[in-house]
């Protein structure tokens, strides 16, 4: 079987089941998850170390599990420019502390002809937090689910991709879930962007405009002006991500986007580079 051995393991995450599962636990009374009333396609989380952002994107994923488990999950990510190939692993497994994820390999196959990818295998890949912190979510919230991941830009082609994704997943008859994976602004000398400079204002600033303006072209459920608000603001690092997970739950019937959290990495480190992270649910 080809394993894709996990890459972030033992550091940005625990490495063993008992241990995340006692953070997921925790994350999960942090998080005071609420039930929507409605039934949940998809959403974005972040993918910092889960000391800073675990508790969001365990909380969003938890939501996306109630009611009937889906078979299929599909997860878009990587730190990719516009002129980015996307990437996709059509075929082995993803390894994660509570077992293994298998491809969705109908799925993928399907994809993989209608695109040009950079393929990665089990073996080869480009080591990328984006998805595979959530990995371990995934499998412990779907325990018997197989999962598409794939790398995508902030580019029209992401939207593409999407679309055909939900196509033939619904030609499948696959019941699926979908995640966007990305961090919001990344504030700060140690980024390279501080055009507030430092101090509480700049702190304001990130938090109630700029990712805010993020957060609300989600919220808008317009993927092109995530994609747009994204690359003129420098507030999302995966917007095509985003994107692509927006496009393909308003394929699937979303007709809303819901905030469940926001936060910072200041809040859990205070210092003049930071991080912001949203999670938000589609339905």
């Amino acid at each position: 079987m080809n394993i894709r051995k996990s890459h972030f393991s033992g550091t940005w995450y625990p490495d063993t089941a008992p241990a995340c599962e006692k953070e997921i636990r925790q994350f999960l009374k942090e998080g005071k998850a609420e039930d929507t009333g409605k039934k949940l396609i998809g959403g974005i989380v972040p993918h910092a170390g889960w000391y800073f952002s675990g508790a969001i994107a365990c909380n969003v994923i938890h939501a996306l599990a109630q009611g009937e488990l889906p078979d299929t999950v599909v997860i878009f990510g990587m730190h990719l420019h516009p002129e980015s190939s996307p990437c996709l692993m059509p075929k082995g497994t993803w390894e994660t502390p509570f077992g293994l994820l298998p491809v969705q390999e109908d799925l993928a196959a399907e994809v993989e002809k209608a695109f040009s990818f950079q393929i990665e295998t089990s073996t080869r890949f480009r080591p990328d937090n984006t998805i595979e912190l959530q990995l371990p979510f995934v499998k412990y919230f779907f325990p018997d689910v197989k999962i598409l991941a794939a790398g995508v830009p902030p580019a029209d082609i992401s939207l593409q991709i999407a679309k055909k994704i939900a196509e033939t997943a619904s030609s499948l008859k696959l019941r699926l879930r979908v995640i966007g994976s990305t961090d919001l602004t990344h504030y700060g000398h140690n980024y390279g962007f501080a055009p507030k400079g430092d101090g509480p204002d700049a702190l304001e600033w990130v938090r109630k405009e700029n990712d805010q303006r993020f957060i609300n072209a989600v919220l808008s459920m317009n993927p092109s002006q995530v994609i747009q608000e994204g690359l003129s603001r420098s507030n999302a690092c995966c917007a095509g991500a985003a994107a692509a997970a927006l496009t393909v739950a308003k394929e699937l019937g979303a007709v809303s986007a819901k905030s469940l959290a926001y936060a910072t990495s200041y809040d859990k480190h205070p210092g003049d580079s930071f991080v912001g992270y949203t999670g938000i649910v589609f339905a």
